[in-house]
């Protein structure tokens, strides 16, 4: 299996609901980092922080919450890019957002050890009215 192709599984299981299965394709180690301005920003360090601190919250506070890739872009030596668009209706408010996306991956030893997020966290503040 590529690593593209790892990530790629990674969002299918995400949008499944098999949230075993995207943690099992983490380095117990992993460096997670949501972006500046983004509801659940900072850096979480390994599966159990990532899945209290981002997945739980977005199991919560969100419906239909989805994170699409558009592209995988797989460069070969362990970093994978992916573009896509979340969209979702933010409970808190009920009003929803669909803003692209671009993620970074680091694969080692077919385990992500590292993610970082960017999005437009103006435009989501914006159309969730907050």
């Amino acid at each position: 299996m590529t690593n593209g192709e790892l990530i790629k599984g990674v969002y299918d299981a995400f949008a499944t609901g098999d949230v075993p299965a995207v943690l099992g394709a983490f380095d117990e180690n992993i460096s997670w980092t949501e972006a500046a301005g983004f509801m659940y920003a900072g850096t979480y360090e390994g599966p159990q922080a990532v899945l209290e601190n981002v997945f739980m919250r977005l199991g919560t506070e969100w419906e239909g919450f989805a994170a699409v890739p558009e592209k995988i872009v797989d460069g070969g030596d362990g970093n994978v890019i992916a573009t896509g668009t979340y969209s979702g209706k933010f409970n808190q408010t009920g009003k929803t957002t669909k803003v692209p996306f671009a993620h970074e991956w680091e694969i080692r030893d077919g385990k992500v050890v590292r993610f970082r997020q960017h999005t437009d966290t103006l435009m989501i503040h914006r159309d969730l009215g907050l």
